[in-house]
């Protein structure tokens, strides 16, 4: 037979007939493929209707009986794919299937009520070429979890990026009979655990049927996505506070909006931040220009020594009050610009911007190619943003549907329940509360339990002496001066399952590399290594390149200059922290930090001045694949 790509093979044959050919993808040329985001609100289909003539993949293949009695056949399809998935079989034993097996994204008819399908009856050494087509679509299975008030919401479960396998089926009705039902139909389950068909055929009991053919081509596509951020910002009005109040649409325009067709076409939507109220702080009441020189290390030593408590203003960090105002897509070069607003006396707020995908992915290699805000002035004092980049679970319709994308069971003491309780709160089998982190920021490199805090030199309030309020940075502080602290986080929600669950810092290999990751306490929901890079590269260039490596098993950080020039700067897997499942989000934001999130950190929010000027980002490209 053939392959797709025109590699001939041996003819597959059993006692009674043989496939002596197959086809693949005989209406795409081409062996990479990006989603199509028209219609992707409701979830991806792939190939889309404007990518094949059908919106189809067309195949064909040609059976031949090779017995001397007319022959019945059956055919069924599945597609799996292979980038982002576990081992079908356990690793301890190939007759089992694994565990985890039953998340891998696969697929067959779209319809899970169609089972196999009819070849005709076949004639004695007649060959037959049966056409037919499929595309790949979002809840394969159609399982329930993921309907809503009676619609399959196939957005729930996207299609997965990568390569995609190909597995044709050929069987007897003798050997239909004997294959179970849960492979006829892969939408039926026992107690939500699926039966793969890839398992079920290449390694189980399907591998040895006498009269049944099993042809599998390892890749056949591979899927990449790549939104168009000209396409607009799509706003939720839930998310706003005072959607109802007068002036609220001041800032609304043809391309960030809350109308229907951009709801439908806009693969972006302004991010709105979560403001605890314990992020306050005392902020000298001063407005500077942070970048045109006059800001120094030394002025922030003044501030720091001589504004008293009863001088400062109270703050916290702010969201943007009215939509658009501070998110802006261009629709020439196709990017996403972003800005933290400048403060007015009288109105002081250091307001934080961000914005958020609005189509979800479970794995992929996230890269973002971007010009975010510099941190580092010339002096090397920060402005007290944080860039990050990073994703976040995905909820439901509205703000109240739950119960569809959970976190697959944590069975040692189970996950923290909710994102902002502390040490008491209770531990729960599942949540969905999912987050893997760029936080780019002024801190120190090392982790707490290795060297901590700094000694920094105390200071005293006396304007005649200047050594006495202007201290310097301690040397392993000012070593990193040039540098920023690119800190890679995993949310685990404190489960204990990996192997090497554990408080405190220890080290962890991948690549040569070694990486100090730190969890405060065991009841802490998250776990972080550090990499110190200078400021200018990433921040002072035209552009720079962050990727989040996200697979079942681990998470690799990368970032770079250009696409191939990619380093890798964090690493955590599966023996030391829960890696997310469930499907999520991407989310850029530049923010101020309350730093003591960062104990150890040079400079503290509160002695870093209002801004004078708009501090602005711009996003220029995120590829998933």
């Amino acid at each position: 037979m053939f392959s797709c790509n025109g590699e001939k093979k041996a003819k597959i044959k059993t006692t009674d007939f043989s496939l002596t050919e197959l086809n693949l993808l005989t209406n795409y040329p081409k062996d990479v493929l990006y989603m199509d985001y028209t219609g992707a609100m409701h979830g991806f289909v792939i190939p889309s209707a404007s990518q094949t003539a059908d919106g189809r993949f067309d195949f064909n293949f040609t059976v031949k009986n090779e017995s001397e009695t007319p022959k019945k056949l059956f055919y069924k399809i599945y597609y799996q794919n292979e980038s982002y998935k576990f081992p079908d079989f356990d690793e301890n034993d190939e007759t089992k299937q694994n565990q985890f097996a039953h998340e891998n994204f696969y697929g067959s008819w779209e319809d899970t009520d169609t089972y196999f399908k009819p070849c005709g009856e076949i004639a004695p050494g007649e060959e037959k070429q049966i056409t037919d087509n499929f595309r790949i679509v979002g809840n394969p299975r159609n399982e329930d979890k993921y309907f809503f008030e009676g619609e399959n919401d196939r957005w729930k479960r996207n299609p997965r990026v990568g390569d995609y396998s190909f597995m044709i089926v050929i069987i007897d009705e003798e050997g239909l009979n004997k294959v179970p039902e849960n492979i006829k139909n892969i939408k039926l389950a026992e107690n939500e655990m699926f039966a793969s068909p890839f398992f079920y055929f290449l390694h189980g009991e399907g591998k040895s049927f006498d009269n049944c053919i099993v042809s599998f081509t390892d890749k056949f596509i591979n899927i990449k996505a790549s939104p168009d951020l000209g396409k607009g910002v799509y706003i939720d009005d839930y998310k706003f506070k005072n959607s109802e109040e007068p002036g609220y649409s001041d800032y609304f325009n043809c391309n960030c909006n809350n109308d229907e067709k951009l709801n439908e076409e806009a693969p972006v939507g302004q991010f709105i931040h979560y403001i605890d109220e314990s992020s306050k702080f005392n902020n000298v009441p001063v407005i500077s220009d942070f970048f045109d020189g006059s800001f120094t290390q030394e002025e922030y030593n003044w501030l720091r020594a001589f504004y008293k408590t009863e001088d400062r203003i109270a703050v916290l960090p702010q969201v943007a009050k009215k939509p658009c105002e501070t998110i802006y897509s261009d629709t020439i070069d196709r990017k996403i610009v972003l800005k933290n607003p400048k403060c007015e006396y009288g109105e002081w707020k250091k307001q934080n911007v961000g914005m958020i995908t609005r189509n979800g992915f479970t794995y992929g290699k996230f890269t973002v190619k971007a010009k975010l805000t510099e941190l580092l002035n010339e002096d090397f004092v920060w402005n007290g943003i944080t860039n990050a980049i990073w994703l976040i679970y995905q909820g439901g319709r509205g703000q109240n549907e739950t119960g569809w994308n959970l976190r697959r069971p944590c069975k040692k003491k189970g996950y923290m329940k909710t994102y902002w309780g502390g040490r008491e709160d209770e531990r729960v089998e599942r949540v969905a509360y999912s987050e893997i982190d760029f936080e780019i920021l002024k801190t120190v490199p090392y982790c707490p339990s290795e060297k901590f805090p700094p000694v920094y030199d105390n200071y005293e309030a006396r304007t005649n002496k200047v050594n006495a309020w202007n201290t310097q940075m301690p040397d392993d502080v000012d070593k990193d001066k040039k540098n920023i602290a690119v800190c890679c986080t995993n949310w685990d929600m404190a489960c204990w399952e990996p192997k090497n669950f554990s408080a405190g810092c220890h080290t962890v290999t991948h690549n040569g590399k070694i990486y100090y990751a730190h969890r405060w306490e065991d009841c802490y929901r998250a776990v972080t290594t550090k990499h110190m890079a200078p400021d200018d590269d990433l921040f002072g260039s035209e552009y720079y390149y962050f990727q989040i490596d996200w697979q079942p098993d681990k998470i690799i950080w990368r970032i770079g200059p250009e696409k191939n020039k990619l380093y890798e700067v964090g690493y955590i897997d599966n023996t030391i922290s829960a890696i997310p499942d469930n499907q999520m989000l991407l989310i850029i934001t530049q923010e101020f930090h309350n730093t003591n999130w960062w104990p150890g950190s040079p400079y503290l929010q509160e002695n870093i001045p209002f801004p004078a000027k708009d501090y602005v980002g711009e996003v220029y490209e995120i590829t998933i694949e």
